[in-house]
């Protein structure tokens, strides 16, 4: 299916080679080159994928990021970054981009995160056309065709991978799963050094949605290995 992408960058041969690459996978994309314009032609267009740089002239993408998440929850925001800092990736997260990858970047890992992200807009869709149960894991209540999420009868609000970690982790109860496993089950790709990017979304789905962070009742830590969900509260 072809898709369409809006292109958020500043650096015009930078956008221009993004979307020569984006339509040798039969992509459609537009290239917006500040923060003001990308809000406009999201909101005039349909995409489904952003691909936003973090530092635009005026408004930067962390503002861009929380404008279009606020507009809409569900379209994966892919985030480019200059920062290699763990709290500017952490910052990124938590305004809700999906994924990010640090500058310079090799146009064939780029493909393959958006081909990741892809795949996880076909499984929803495939989710949405067929019938699946609600998965109830304690005071966590997941609807799988809404893609809400309840804790003791009180919704909280997740990014779209938030949900899908969750909604991994509460289908496997007291599966240890390494950080690898999870980039590649999860977020569709593998990539050594990328380990990160679990810890920091776990940290950010923790801080949703236990009582105490540092002492998580949900997602527990495999010292050494990996996480895994406890299968206890079940």
């Amino acid at each position: 299916m072809a898709y369409r992408l809006l292109i958020v960058e500043d650096n015009t041969d930078i956008a221009r080679l993004i979307r020569f690459h984006v339509m040798d996978l039969g992509c459609e994309a537009d290239i917006a080159g500040d923060g003001v314009s990308a809000l406009e032609m999201f909101q005039q267009n349909s995409y489904q994928l952003v691909i936003l740089d973090l530092m635009l002239p005026g408004m930067d993408g962390l503002e861009v990021c929380r404008q279009l998440r606020a507009r809409c929850s569900r379209v994966p925001i892919l985030m480019l970054t200059s920062r290699t800092a763990e709290q500017d990736r952490i910052a990124g997260l938590e305004t809700g981009a999906d994924d990010y990858i640090t500058k310079p970047f090799s146009f064939p890992e780029l493909m393959a995160r958006i081909k990741a992200q892809f795949r996880r807009l076909e499984a929803h869709k495939t989710q949405e056309t067929t019938p699946s149960q609600p998965v109830q894991a304690g005071d966590i209540y997941i609807d799988t065709v809404s893609r809400r999420v309840s804790i003791s009868g009180v919704e909280v609000t997740l990014t779209a991978r938030e949900y899908d970690l969750l909604l991994h982790f509460a289908s496997h109860p007291g599966q240890v799963f390494s950080r690898m496993q999870l980039l590649e089950q999860v977020w569709g790709y593998h990539y050594e050094g990328y380990e990160h990017t679990v810890n920091s979304h776990i940290n950010r789905l923790r801080a949703k949605i236990e009582d105490n962070p540092a002492e998580p009742r949900f997602i527990l830590t495999v010292w050494g290995v990996g996480y895994r969900f406890n299968d206890a509260v079940n």
